[in-house]
């Protein structure tokens, strides 16, 4: 496919201004020659050539509307199209920021109410909006663990972060000055309990735990996990990025936990992906709910308002009050779902992530051989071991195939990873069809490797020297 670049032609244009009214002036003579840029370089195409070659680009996009995508850790799901339509009322798109509160009381009891909602699905006492992603969101808590013991006069130095957590855990707590301290798993791929014993010290903040984890697993022994932490003064905080799993079975505060980020942009409907918007909602059990940024969405008598009475607030974490229209993607979600539909939603991500794990064990090796939860984590090494194809291979080869590969190498601890996440939205015609393909490939790596390490066979673009294009990215057109 041709560039926009090598389609242009000197002289064509795409769209014609009307004659100027106003008298023309010298740029130059009124803003600094320094600052003035040079004549930019577009390229010169007709209207239709310009409609053409965008809308064959995206033809060429993979999404979630157009086929199967089970990314794995970062949940890719199906949401429904009235969520993206409520979020586009022109009520909520053309309120300005700066409108005054009492134009603004539809809005803030969305966001009042959606809070509510957060606050009794994980079991906290209150929520956060304003943090705009999950990583943020756990700043946001790791910045309240900070203060916490700041206030108490405690100068604890440590955050505990297991083997098998987002690897956002260990930055959001470097970026607030502690040191990381890593928990192994067992054999059964939760928290070994031994090695948490050892590390739990007065010199530690808190623990950041997935659950389930990266594995796609339950933490079996959360509330001996929570005990030890609580014992010696920590805090214990739940990343919840995999909500998707949990929502209407259980409750992270019922669980031990005093801290819990959410993904908006996964569990609660907004498709992941492409760098954004994103909301990463934070909860907190009572006695941290005064460390919560400011300002505070209130009800008062009167309405809906906006609160900065807070004297042990970490302060304000995003402008304004955070992604709006995520948000109400989320509050439509939920109220569209109910109570027993959330339940329904996680209970069928569960199963259909069970469903795949069964279908591929004979042919993929299953590290941790037990229930998962939303997503199942198996490894290539077979596959290495028995012909050289690696898991990247085979990622590869599904492209051949039409679907999004899941996502590879990580967890870090299962070498060879292959993730697979297939949510609650997909059939079983689905799952099977992607399943009969994942044991055509591995069939494909026995008997013919050199076509797997080969592949993608049939896209527009064949494979690329990955470092290569890390190391020396080629992003610009030079004509």
């Amino acid at each position: 496919m041709e560039l926009i670049f090598e389609k242009s032609r000197p002289g064509r244009t795409a769209f014609t201004l009307p004659h100027c009214d106003v008298p023309e002036i010298d740029v130059a003579d009124v803003i600094d020659k320094g600052l003035l840029r040079e004549d930019i370089d577009l390229p010169e195409v007709s209207e239709i050539d310009l409609i053409r070659h965008y809308t064959r680009l995206s033809q060429r996009n993979f999404g979630v509307d157009l086929g199967f995508y089970p990314l794995g850790s970062c949940t890719m799901k199906y949401n429904p199209k009235i969520n993206e339509e409520v979020a586009a009322l022109p009520a909520f798109t053309e309120l300005h920021p700066y409108a005054p509160i009492e134009f603004s009381q539809g809005s803030l009891r969305l966001m009042y109410e959606l809070n509510r909602y957060l606050c009794e699905i994980c079991g906290m006492a209150a929520f956060t909006l304003q943090p705009a992603a999950g990583a943020h969101g756990e700043m946001t808590g790791v910045m309240i663990i900070k203060k916490y013991f700041e206030k108490k006069g405690e100068a604890r130095q440590t955050v505990l972060i297991p083997d098998t957590a987002h690897g956002t855990n260990p930055a959001s707590s470097a970026l607030c000055g502690f040191q990381i301290a890593t928990v192994r798993s067992d054999q059964d791929g939760g928290i070994d309990i031994n090695h948490l014993n050892e590390r739990m010290t007065a010199d530690v903040a808190g623990l950041m735990l997935t659950n389930p984890n990266t594995l796609g697993l339950f933490e079996r022994r959360i509330e001996a996990v929570a005990e030890i932490v609580h014992a010696k003064g920590g805090l214990f905080y739940c990343d919840g990025a995999n909500m998707n799993a949990l929502m209407g079975i259980t409750r992270p505060g019922d669980l031990g936990f005093d801290i819990i980020q959410l993904n908006l942009h996964k569990t609660f409907s907004t498709p992941h992906g492409c760098g954004g918007p994103g909301s990463g909602p934070l909860g907190v059990a009572a006695k941290l709910a005064d460390f919560l940024p400011v300002p505070r969405i209130v009800k008062t008598a009167d309405g809906y308002g906006l609160s900065d009475d807070c004297s042990d607030s970490i302060g304000r974490m995003r402008s304004f009050y955070g992604n709006f229209n995520v948000m109400v993607k989320a509050y439509a979600y939920i109220r569209s779902l109910g109570a027993e539909g959330l339940t329904r939603a996680a209970q069928n991500a569960v199963l259909n992530a069970n469903y795949v794990k069964e279908r591929l064990k004979p042919y993929f090796d299953l590290p941790y051989d037990r229930p998962c939860m939303h997503e199942c984590v198996f490894s290539g090494q077979r596959q290495v071991k028995e012909s050289g194809v690696h898991t990247t291979d085979m990622a590869k080869r599904l492209l051949d195939f039409g679907y999004h590969p899941p996502t590879i190498y990580f967890p870090l601890i299962v070498p060879e990873a292959i993730m697979i996440e297939p949510t609650e939205t997909e059939s079983k015609e689905t799952l099977d069809a992607f399943c009969d393909t994942m044991i055509r490939i591995a069939e494909e790596a026995r008997e013919n490797p050199e076509q797997v390490k080969s592949a993608p066979l049939t896209t527009p673009v064949r494979r690329l020297d990955e470092v290569l294009a890390a190391r020396r990215p080629d992003v610009l057109w030079k004509g």
